[in-house]
């Protein structure tokens, strides 16, 4: 996935999420920072939020289901994986990918998990903490494998 597609996704979930949340359109288009008049063109499919604006979208309302259902969990995971080539942080503890995610691989405790709907892959340590995660496989699978090979960060 690519920001713009990221961000096409989200141009076409934004009147789902304003009726999920039951906002106005003047109430949304407050909340997002932009006039009524754009937050009607993207609605309409003539205008877009551009990265920031979904970015915006998905901080403001991350606990929304629809959001949860297009991109496959928690959408702040999907934008730090595009926003940054390789994204390792202390990640809070996950619900280990019972839901949303592929298990790859496991070795020494750690698993290699992809995402089923934005296809995005992440490590996860022992304690199912994520330690990075990416769009790019071939980073995912070489900090697997040191990982592994060392069985420690």
């Amino acid at each position: 996935m690519t920001k713009d597609e990221f961000v096409k996704k989200l141009d076409q979930k934004l009147k789902l999420v304003r009726t999920e949340f039951d906002y106005s359109q003047d109430k949304m288009a407050e909340v997002l920072g932009m006039s009524k008049k754009t937050l009607v063109q993207i609605e309409k499919g003539r205008s877009t939020l551009g990265w920031m604006g979904a970015v915006t979208l998905c901080t403001i309302f991350g606990k929304s289901e629809i959001l949860s259902i297009t991109f496959g969990g928690q959408p702040k995971e999907v934008i730090m994986a595009l926003a940054f080539d390789s994204t390792e942080r202390d990640y809070p503890k996950t619900l280990g990918g019972k839901i949303w995610w592929e298990e790859l691989e496991a070795s020494f405790g750690y698993k290699m998990q992809k995402n089923l709907i934005s296809q995005h892959y992440r490590i996860l340590d022992t304690q199912e903490r994520r330690i990075c995660s990416s769009f790019e496989f071939d980073h995912i699978k070489k900090r697997f494998e040191e990982l592994t090979r060392h069985g420690e960060i």
